[in-house]
């Protein structure tokens, strides 16, 4: 048994079909726009807001892809625009690589004059040693004429001693009769006039006066 064709259900397939195909159309041509839109700007890459503020472009946010933080671009720059921003920047790079020069020559300043410093510390430190030696060879050889001479006084007659203290100034004749062996200074103070031996003797008692005690 046949169906029958109602001529009505057929012209609604019809139409439905059309519309699928001007729907699919219309898909195609929005799509191949999409697609000449971005191959046009930026080689096919999204612009991001970072990169829309570097380059001074006014951007907002694309509700299609919100995650991404991708942009539609609404207003690009002039040249005039992109000039200023490359002059600004060659500016700031000027400045920057000025400040890095000036921090290199003061810092070969600060190194030079550190060396300076310690070159010359170095030679006060040399000049102290020298003279430090040179003063204790003057020291030693002084105490060893002193000791010669003393030595020389304790062999002499007791007289000719006496006579030759006496000549000597009461604090210098104290020096030498301090290091003599007792008896050898006692015999030259016998030999001295009483005021002599005094002077002498005020003398060496000043000496001993800040001496401790037990």
């Amino acid at each position: 048994m046949k169906r029958a064709i109602n001529p009505a259900n057929t012209r609604s397939r019809r139409i439905a079909r059309g519309g699928g195909v001007l729907m699919l159309i219309a898909a195609l041509l929005v799509s191949s726009a999409v697609v000449r839109a971005a191959a046009g700007y930026g080689g096919g890459h999204a612009l991001t807001s970072r990169d829309a503020a570097t380059l001074g472009i006014e951007v907002h946010p694309s509700p299609a892809e919100p995650a991404t933080g991708t942009r539609t671009v609404t207003s690009c720059p002039s040249d005039d625009e992109i000039g200023a921003l490359v002059t600004e920047l060659s500016t700031r790079l000027k400045k920057v690589e000025e400040r890095e020069a000036a921090i290199a020559a003061q810092e070969a300043r600060l190194a030079a004059t550190r060396k300076e410093i310690l070159q010359k510390l170095e030679a006060l430190e040399d000049a102290e040693a020298r003279l430090s030696g040179t003063i204790s060879r003057v020291e030693t050889g002084a105490e060893d004429d002193i000791s010669r001479l003393t030595a020389v006084y304790e062999n002499m007659k007791p007289k000719e001693a006496a006579e030759l203290f006496s000549q000597m100034a009461p604090d210098f004749a104290a020096g030498f009769l301090a290091r003599m062996r007792p008896d050898a200074a006692a015999a030259i103070m016998a030999g001295l006039t009483p005021r002599a031996a005094y002077a002498i003797s005020v003398v060496l008692a000043g000496r001993n006066a800040g001496a401790p005690r037990e």
